[in-house]
């Protein structure tokens, strides 16, 4: 796994401005990918960011960059908190909190549809995907808005436009240290 999909699928978090990113790259060998994320974070948790597989299968991995500070911040919101306790999380441990996300994901059951907010979406945002299966949605972005579409876009934009500086500044030689923003 390298530096540059990273950077491709994760600058919002790099940069301070979103709480995590998921995924999908090549796995050709587990103990490859293990010492890949391994030399990533050695680089990145002194910045305040994890990097973990949270499932490995048929030649892929889910991977999720994520700040843990933010993550705890994200899980003190009051829906936030009230649909993770329907799935079986404690809100209070966010480190716990990641590994029953891993279970559910490794499970044969449904799909953690609640990873949202894992990831930065509004919890009525994750809420109303859940809800409405899917369907009946505002806008499409980054996710399927189900509750403040304007401030959704905003975000969209925001998310949009620190992609492509990270990715004009990581081509033109910055390292990923360098552009990864300390929390």
């Amino acid at each position: 796994m390298s530096e540059d999909l990273l950077i491709r699928h994760c600058s919002p978090t790099l940069a301070g401005i979103k709480t995590g990113n998921l995924f999908s790259c090549a796995c050709a060998s587990r103990k490859d990918l293990t010492r890949d994320l391994c030399r990533l974070n050695k680089k990145l948790v002194p910045k305040g960011i994890r990097i973990l597989p949270l499932r490995v299968c048929k030649g892929r991995a889910l991977i999720y960059a994520y700040r843990p500070h933010a993550l705890e911040s994200d899980l003190t919101d009051h829906r936030a908190r009230a649909l993770l306790l329907k799935y079986g999380y404690m809100p209070e441990n966010p480190n716990g909190c990641v590994v029953h996300l891993i279970h559910r994901l490794r499970s044969e059951g449904e799909f953690p549809h609640e990873i949202g907010l894992f990831l930065s979406y509004p919890p009525e945002d994750v809420l109303g995907f859940i809800c409405n299966r899917a369907c009946n949605h505002k806008c499409v972005g980054c996710w399927k808005v189900y509750g403040d579409e304007q401030a959704a876009r905003s975000i969209f934009e925001k998310y949009e436009m620190c992609s492509k500086i990270y990715s004009r500044q990581w081509q033109q030689g910055k390292s990923i240290e360098q552009l990864t923003v300390a929390g």
